[in-house]
């Protein structure tokens, strides 16, 4: 899967996830977008109208889970995907290489057209591993924060 990967190198994982899980390449899950989401710093869980969780950093949301719309439906029984997770990326270039690749569980639909994120269908998070999943939140992360806090963060992390 083509995605852009902080400043070239292997993204740490959080403390929670150290030793053999870290490193099995196992399938990712939603409960990892809740864990790997909520490791990042200063970040801040709110609730949606429906009760949904929203991760954000400075009062920008990174991570949110959307309720169903109509936009993102089954092309088969026209019924609202109940399931869809939005991710911030850092610009067009990274949502188009996203969600071109075949072998990506990432999507976009029209009503996101100029917003720099991609969504991806819980059911479908396992295509991807936690490591893969991790770089993603953290990326989102790093979209959506303060300059001071990603250099922060990049420079703790020996990543800059």
């Amino acid at each position: 899967m083509a995605t852009r990967r902080c400043v070239g190198r292997p993204v740490p994982l959080p403390r929670a996830y150290t030793g053999a899980m870290a490193g099995d390449g196992r399938p990712a899950r939603v409960e990892d977008v809740h864990q790997l989401a909520r490791a990042m710093p200063y970040v801040k869980v709110e609730r949606g109208s429906t009760g949904n969780p929203v991760y954000s950093v400075g009062g920008k949301s990174f991570v949110f889970f959307r309720t169903p719309r109509p936009d993102a439906v089954d092309p088969d029984t026209g019924e609202r995907f109940p399931d869809v997770i939005v991710f911030w990326v850092e610009s067009e270039a990274d949502k188009q290489a996203l969600v071109a690749d075949p072998d990506s569980p990432f999507f976009t639909t029209p009503h996101f057209d100029g917003h720099r994120s991609v969504l991806v269908r819980a059911e479908h998070l396992d295509r991807l591993s936690y490591q893969e999943l991790a770089e993603v939140v953290q990326d989102a992360w790093l979209s959506q924060a303060s300059a001071r806090r990603a250099r922060a963060w990049l420079d703790a992390h020996q990543l800059t």
